[in-house]
């Protein structure tokens, strides 16, 4: 009797087993809530037991192929991600999954999750280990996970059945990551890509966006601080305290705007977008390059400042023009075109526009950019002090204009470690005083991912800063040019009374004598413009 209710016994738990099996195979949240321990970093060992929010997000990694999280800070998506991870491999042979994030560390530590998980499994869950390091673990059954750091060839030549992109908003090139992943996840490979926000234009934001208006495949899942039903007010509050305002509207709120380490703050940026930005009257060139606002005004001045691309195919030539008086940006070209033709259509440009005052920015390439204007005699071409130590809006200006020792000026803008500085605190002045118009989203999209890295100002890696730079240059030349002083008020009269060459001055930086000419008037043929709106 024994012996024939033991085996019964022997039968039964092979029968649950099976069927434990059976279960944890259909339903992951199952298998989760059931069978995955997780290593508290005080209690130990403990159980992990999901809140409703981990569990619709767990059955939406099961019935979608490709998830975009924008997540708060603290709401165990990473630990969501590694059970996930852990139960396709358990239950499918060969199911390769990569891990990429920021860096190797962090992508480690969601290695270390699985790791961690598949070691409290039952033994007749658990299938064994064939290797095992700090950055991968392979299963008997030929699955494994593996953590790389991020670089544009992570994931080119694996065979993916999961991407998972960890804080993808602050990964550097990410868009290449993603394109080269593609052909292996081209087969029915699945990805998830996770991040808190950190401001907008980057891939991170495009793709939730787009997905959002069901412009590709992806679903999202959007976990707000809220979602957590041990958060309240007091919690998001203390976050102020803890993090900083910014720093916890990144964290915690998943609002895009209020992200991310943008030296233009994203909602002043979103308010130019909404209010100034317009599509132009006009568009010219090869790809529609350059945009038009406003034709020429022969009663107007205007500026127009260049930043010409290193010739690597990184970067693009850009230019502005501004209209000096009240600074309205009028026209704007974005494009990658050959230096020498890029030169001789800034004097074409700059000649429509009134001889405007012609602001080239000569490092690098630049030069060759500059010549064509030299070679065509535009009379109206700015030049810079050659003496590095001098960064004094009006000594720089003083030695513009005088230009006695020619030897001394070089043709066109000088941007280096001691002006850049400048040229950015320029910028953000007029923005946040909404002292300049802005017509431009090229522009408006570029300053969105513009951002601090430490101390130093630059576009976010994979991004471009040229119409940032070109326009934060046009900024610093109008205002030192242009701003009335009590120790330079002569000066600034007197460029004013240059800036219309057209009428047979020099320009700005030429040689014609002024000692007599009444700069508040500008001659117009027989008549004279009177300037005195500007003291």
């Amino acid at each position: 009797m024994c012996i024939r209710d033991s085996s019964m016994a022997k039968q039964s738990i092979k029968e649950v087993v099976a069927s434990e099996y059976i279960k944890c195979a259909q339903d992951p949240v199952y298998f989760m809530r059931k069978y995955c321990m997780i290593q508290h970093p005080i209690r130990g060992k403990i159980k992990f037991d999901l809140y409703p929010f981990q569990e619709r997000s767990l059955l939406q990694f099961k019935d979608h192929d490709y998830n975009i999280i924008l997540k708060s800070r603290q709401l165990g998506i990473s630990t969501l991600t590694a059970g996930y991870s852990l139960w396709s491999m358990i239950f499918n042979e060969d199911f390769n999954c990569l891990v990429i994030a920021i860096k190797q560390d962090t992508a480690k530590n969601l290695v270390t999750k699985v790791r961690v998980m598949h070691d409290f499994l039952p033994s007749w869950l658990r299938p064994g280990v064939v290797e095992d390091n700090k950055l991968s673990l392979r299963l008997s059954n030929g699955s494994q996970v593996k953590a790389v750091s991020s670089s544009p060839d992570a994931g080119r030549s694996e065979a993916l059945s999961l991407l998972v992109i960890d804080e993808a908003a602050f990964i550097d090139k990410v868009d290449a990551i993603w394109t080269s992943a593609q052909q292996t996840l081209a087969t029915g490979g699945k990805a998830i890509v996770l991040s808190t926000p950190n401001g907008t234009g980057n891939f991170f934001h495009r793709t939730w966006m787009k997905a959002e208006s069901n412009e590709n495949k992806f679903n999202t899942i959007r976990l707000h601080w809220t979602v957590h039903p041990e958060r309240e007010q007091k919690w998001r509050d203390e976050q102020d305290v803890i993090l900083g305002p910014d720093q916890a509207a990144q964290e915690c709120d998943c609002d895009f705007i209020s992200s991310g380490a943008t030296v233009i703050p994203g909602q002043l940026l979103e308010w130019y977008r909404l209010n100034q930005c317009m599509d132009p009257v006009e568009k010219r060139g090869i790809d529609d390059a350059l945009w038009i606002w406003e034709y020429p005004n022969y009663t107007k001045n205007y500026i127009v400042v260049a930043d010409v691309a290193r010739g690597d195919g990184a970067d693009y030539s850009t230019f502005h023009v501004i209209d000096i008086e009240t600074v309205t940006q009028v026209a704007e070209f974005k494009a990658q075109l050959g230096v020498k033709e890029f030169g001789n259509m800034l004097v074409n440009i700059s000649t429509e526009y009134n001889e405007a005052l012609l602001v080239i920015e000569n490092a690098n390439i630049g030069w060759a950019a500059i010549q064509p204007a030299i070679d065509r005699g535009y009379r109206n071409l700015y030049y810079t002090y050659k003496h590095e130590g001098v960064v004094d809006p009006e000594v720089q200006l003083r030695k513009g204009y005088d230009m006695k020792d020619k030897s001394q000026m070089v043709p066109g803008f000088t941007t280096s470690s001691r002006t850049r500085p400048l040229l950015v605190s320029k910028l953000d002045i007029y923005f946040r005083e909404k002292s300049c118009i802005v017509r431009s989203k090229r522009l408006i999209d570029e300053l969105f991912v513009f951002i601090w890295k430490g101390s130093r100002p630059e576009a976010q890696g994979g991004y471009n800063d040229d119409l940032v730079m070109a326009y934060a240059i046009a900024m610093y030349v109008r205002d030192t040019a242009l701003k009335l002083r009590s120790d330079g008020l002569e000066l600034d009269k007197r460029a004013l009374g240059l800036m219309g060459s057209s009428t047979g001055h020099d320009g700005v930086y030429g040689q014609t004598d002024v000692g007599t000419h009444d700069s508040w008037n500008m001659q117009l043929g027989d008549d004279q413009e009177d300037l005195t709106w500007l003291i």
